[in-house]
């Protein structure tokens, strides 16, 4: 199967705590999927946050983040998840260094869609860990694709990326679709009484670094 044809769409300047980035839309101009975007319908949009000249120096080395969309930790404040703490101090990060990128992909529940991930965390309720809900759910443990985030970040003339994450299936993924990741930047923010467990099981099952 190809990969989706992204354009870049739109973009601004946006003022932020950390400093003022240049956000931008891209489509993919195609569909959404079922579980693609929060409502599943309409054409898929994603984000880079990008702060100075990422494609200065040849944009190698570019320090990055690729991160996936989570609508309850984000937007509704659950504490299940570290998401909206790893997304603002992957931000504050970039800020701090003045020159980076933030790639925001909406793929909810690792892929799962929203409703599916909230349908999960009913199985956690009852006992479950995060990666056998959503295999009781008839899903594997992570759909997600970083085919995309690979597609724009060259789109914004980024070769390398220094990337900040505990996930090696995500370096895995980008260096598979041609982004070559030059270093690991260990991205672990603090858990609570809510997001012990879940942080446990990355760990033990899904082999998230350290």
């Amino acid at each position: 199967m190809s990969n989706p044809v992204i354009s870049r769409f739109s973009e601004a300047r946006l003022p932020t705590p950390n400093g003022e980035f240049r956000v931008v839309v891209y489509r993919t101009g195609e569909d959404a999927k079922a579980g693609g975007t929060a409502l599943g319908m309409g054409l898929e949009e994603h984000v880079a946050m990008v702060l100075g000249d990422v494609a200065s120096a040849g944009g190698a080395a570019v320090l990055a983040r690729v991160h996936s969309s989570c609508f309850t930790g984000e937007v509704l404040g659950s504490l299940r998840c570290d998401c909206r703490a790893q997304l603002d101090a992957a931000l504050e990060r970039i800020g701090q260094e003045g020159r980076g990128v933030l790639v925001y992909l909406v793929q909810e529940g690792r892929g799962i869609g929203l409703g599916n991930k909230v349908a999960a965390y009913h199985l956690q309720d009852g006992g479950a860990d995060t990666v056998d809900a959503n295999l009781a759910l008839g899903f594997e443990a992570d759909l997600r694709s970083y085919d995309l985030a690979a597609q724009i970040l060259r789109e914004l003339g980024v070769t390398s990326v220094r990337l900040m994450t505990n996930n090696p299936e995500k370096i895995a993924g980008l260096e598979r679709a041609g982004m070559e990741v030059v270093t690991q930047e260990s991205h672990w923010v603090g858990a609570t009484e809510h997001s012990e467990s879940y942080l446990a099981a990355k760990k033990s099952k899904l082999g998230h670094l350290a």
